[in-house]
Formats: structure tokens, C-alpha cells, sequence
């Protein structure tokens, strides 16, 4: 039971830290995503830029790390969901490292543009709206769609085996559904990703995380949950 004590509270501090290094990260993406002149600010704020990157690759690593830690023991309820959800949330982790793949391809183009003393701005604007479309559908795709999927599966587990309490697990599959329907209004062009109606969309399953993170710090799994398993093993 100590090791599964051990690994709720890993995966608490990883869910967490995967809530805040998204947001940082995306914020300090501003000067090269939004700014107008962002050819010009982003060599500007380079080192912004970098450290912004670097709250994404965290994203990553904590993304991963939960998916692995949790495995051992959702597997031991459904291995095939289990499998799933480390596979997927694998390629949830390509996806945003592809991401900022493009974003840091995005500050060398805006540091060769102002080397080149701006010329031939058209190049370079076109070359600047290819890799912040890239940047664009890796955002939908790995922390919405693949999200989505990611929450249902691990929520569903959670929520047949009662190691979390039903409100989380209930929680969690309703964010999963919402924040995957957001992602396809999106994907068709029926809303903006960045708007007042995405927020709102995508506040469950945030809000699923937070909630999650805190109470597998303080309480962990339940422990008859587990037990149970183990005798029926």
C-alpha cells in the first residue's frame, strides 16, 4: 500500500504541475504568437520565447509521467484501457513536442528576419503563418483532442474501480466528453480555440484535474479498492 501511496502522490504533483506549465508556457508564448509584429518581438523576447518552449517540454514529461505511473495500476483493473491511455497519451506528448518544435522554429525565422534587416518581408510572413498554423493544430490536437480521449479512458477506470471517489470519476468522463466535442467544433470551424465559449468548454476537465491532483496528494487511492483487487489476483 506504501507504493501506491507513493505513486498517487506522484501522479498528483505531475497533474498539477502539467495544469501549470501549460499555462505559463502559452502565455509567455505571446510576443511570437500574438504581437502583429511578432517577427520583430519574437527575436525581441527570445529568451521568453525559450523558457516558454521549456514550460511545454515540462508539460510533456509530466504527461508521460502520469500516464506511466498510473499504469501499473489501472492495468490491474482493465489492461486493455490501460495500454490505450499510455499509447495515447504518448502521442499527446508527440503532438505538443511538435508543437514547440514550431514555436522555436518560429523564433529563428524571426531572428534571421531581423538580421536580413527586413527584407523581403513576404517570405518571411508566409513562412511565419505555415509554422503558427503548425503550432495552431498541434494546440486542438494535443491538449483537446487527445486530451479528451485520454481523460475518458483513465476517468472510466476510475470510476468501475472506485479508487478515486465517484464525483471525480463523473467529473472526469463529463470534461472528457465536453473538452472532446470543443476540440471538433474547432477542428470544423465552428468556434475559436481561443474564445470566451473555449473556456468555458474546457473548464470540467481542468477543473477534473486540479481536483484529482489535490486529492491524490492528501488521500491518495482507495485503499479497499486496492485490496480487493490484490486478494482477487
Amino acid at each position: 500500500m506504501n507504493s501506491y501511496r507513493k505513486s498517487a502522490k506522484i501522479v498528483g504533483v505531475l497533474f498539477l504541475l502539467a495544469a501549470v506549465t501549460a499555462i505559463i508556457g502559452l502565455k509567455l508564448y505571446d510576443p511570437i504568437l500574438k504581437d502583429p509584429d511578432y517577427l520583430i518581438k519574437g527575436s525581441e523576447h527570445a529568451n521568453q520565447v525559450v523558457l516558454g518552449a521549456l514550460m511545454e517540454l515540462l508539460l510533456v514529461v509530466s504527461a508521460v509521467g502520469t500516464a506511466t505511473t498510473m499504469f501499473p495500476i489501472l492495468r490491474k483493473y482493465n489492461e486493455t484501457i490501460a495500454l490505450w491511455h499510455v499509447s495515447f497519451r504518448f502521442l499527446e506528448a508527440i503532438i505538443i513536442t511538435v508543437g514547440v518544435i514550431s514555436v522555436l522554429s518560429l523564433l529563428t525565422l524571426s531572428r534571421e528576419f531581423v538580421a536580413a534587416g527586413a527584407s523581403e518581408i513576404a517570405a518571411y510572413q508566409t513562412s511565419g503563418i505555415l509554422l503558427k498554423a503548425v503550432h495552431d493544430w498541434t494546440f486542438m490536437l494535443g491538449p483537446l483532442f487527445m486530451l479528451g480521449i485520454n481523460t475518458l479512458m483513465y476517468s472510466y477506470i476510475f470510476y468501475q474501480s472506485n479508487l478515486v471517489p465517484r464525483f471525480i470519476s463523473c467529473l472526469g468522463i463529463t470534461g472528457a466528453i465536453v473538452v472532446f466535442i470543443y476540440s471538433l467544433l474547432v477542428m470544423f470551424g465552428f468556434i475559436q480555440q481561443i474564445s470566451v465559449l473555449g473556456a468555458i468548454m474546457a473548464l470540467p476537465v481542468a477543473a477534473n484535474e486540479i481536483i484529482l491532483a489535490i486529492w491524490l496528494i492528501v488521500k491518495g487511492f482507495n485503499e479497499s479498492a486496492l485490496a480487493d483487487i490484490s486478494i482477487k489476483k
